[in-house]
């Protein structure tokens, strides 16, 4: 169920320098109460990490796999089925932020495209007449 997951956190931060993301992935593994969490998801400032729906849209169109996933080893929960070892296993941190030319990102960022109100009437309003409503 959503919201119930406790090997997942997703956190909001408003990127301050190159890194911020892995910096604040590694602070809450060093936490005594949050060592325990598998996968840590950062995302920017203006994400809602209450709306799952955006949180994955913007997580999965933001990383690029290779430079953006972080693995590491370390204490896992006792109740964690899936580790290598008993309390121990690895864990996956993601970055899912906007990249900056000091991260390594040479392209412009693109813009969002956001579909005005109308077009997403018309485009509902579809749905039914192509056998998908």
């Amino acid at each position: 169920a959503e919201g119930i997951f406790h090997n997942l956190m997703i956190v909001a931060i408003r990127k301050s320098y190159p890194g911020h993301a892995r910096k604040v992935m590694n602070a809450i593994w060093g936490l005594p109460g949050a060592m325990f969490t598998k996968c840590i998801v950062v995302v920017d400032h203006d994400v809602d990490v209450h709306n799952l729906r955006e949180v994955v849209w913007k997580a999965l169109n933001h990383i690029d796999p290779e430079r953006d996933i972080q693995f590491t080893l370390g204490p896992v929960d006792q109740l964690e089925h899936a580790s290598r070892l008993p309390n121990f296993g690895s864990k996956m941190g993601v970055d899912s932020t906007r990249k900056w030319p000091s991260e390594g990102f040479a392209r412009p960022w693109p813009d969002e495209i956001v579909m005005d109100e109308e077009t997403k009437k018309k485009v509902d309003a579809m749905w039914a007449s192509l056998g998908l409503g």
